[in-house]
C-alpha cells in the first residue's frame, strides 16, 4: 500500500483500529461497516494539517462550509441504510470529500453521488481514484433533484439536513426502498430512516444529530 494510504502515527492503522473499538462501545455492530472503516485511511479525505485528527470522533472542516462527518455518524447512517441486506444501487446526496462514498462504495454494488459545488466534487473523485474505487458515479447538481435517470434507487443516503424529506428523493425511491436522511432545523435536527412500502412510507425518527444545511443549486 502507497504510505501516504498506510499512514504513521496519528494516522496509522492502529489508530484506525482504536477507532472502530470506539465505533463498538457505541452501538455500531455490523461486522461488514467496521470492517471497511478499519481499512478505510479516512486521513486522506481531510486536509493535511487536520490528518492526525481525521480518526477522532468529530465531524472536521473540508472548506466551502461542509464537514466530513464524525465517523459514528457515518457507520450508524451507512448501517442503517443496509439493515434490510445487500443493496444494489445506492443514491448518495452530497458526496462532500467521498469518505461517505467511500464506504458505502465497499459495501453496495453502485453509488450514484451527486454534489453541488464542484471543487468539493473534484477533491472526492481524486481520493476515491487513489484508492482505486471505481464503481462510483458522479453528477454535479442541485442534490434536491436526486437522478432522476438511473432512477429508482433501492437506497438513498443523504448528508445535509433539509427542514423535510423532498418529496422528489421519496418518488426515487424503489418499492421496498429505504432512504437514511438528517432533517430540521439547526439545533433540531433528527435522524430518519424511511421505508417505501405499498402503503405508502414508513418514517422512523432516530437519533438527534447536527449536519450542514440542505442548501438548492450549485457552485
Amino acid at each position: 500500500m502507497n504510505p501516504s494510504l498506510q499512514g504513521i502515527g496519528m494516522t496509522s492503522q492502529r489508530t484506525r483500529d482504536r477507532m472502530v473499538n470506539r465505533l463498538i462501545e457505541q452501538g455500531i455492530r455490523s461486522n461488514k461497516v467496521l470492517d471497511v472503516m478499519r481499512s478505510t485511511p479516512r486521513h486522506i479525505f481531510v486536509d493535511e494539517a487536520l490528518a492526525s485528527r481525521a480518526y477522532e470522533d468529530n465531524p472536521l472542516p473540508i472548506g466551502y462550509n461542509q464537514t466530513i462527518s464524525q465517523p459514528y455518524i457515518v457507520a450508524r447512517m451507512t448501517e442503517l441504510l443496509l439493515k434490510a441486506g445487500h443493496l444494489s444501487k445506492v443514491l448518495e446526496i452530497g458526496t462532500g470529500c467521498g469518505y461517505q462514498t467511500a464506504i458505502l462504495a465497499q459495501l453496495v454494488d453502485h453509488v450514484y453521488s451527486v454534489e453541488r459545488i464542484l471543487p468539493l466534487q473534484k477533491k472526492a473523485k481524486n481520493n476515491l481514484w487513489e484508492l482505486k474505487i471505481k464503481n462510483v458515479s458522479y453528477l454535479h447538481n442541485d442534490g434536491g433533484w436526486g437522478w432522476p435517470e438511473y432512477a429508482p434507487f433501492d437506497g438513498i443516503l443523504v448528508s445535509a439536513a433539509p427542514p423535510e424529506i423532498p418529496e422528489t428523493l421519496l418518488q426515487q425511491m424503489t418499492m421496498g426502498g429505504v432512504m437514511v436522511i438528517p432533517t430540521g432545523e439547526s439545533g433540531r435536527q433528527a435522524l430518519q430512516r424511511v421505508i417505501r412500502s405499498e402503503k405508502g412510507y414508513e418514517v422512523e425518527e432516530l437519533d438527534a444529530v447536527s449536519f450542514v444545511p440542505f442548501l438548492s443549486g450549485r457552485e
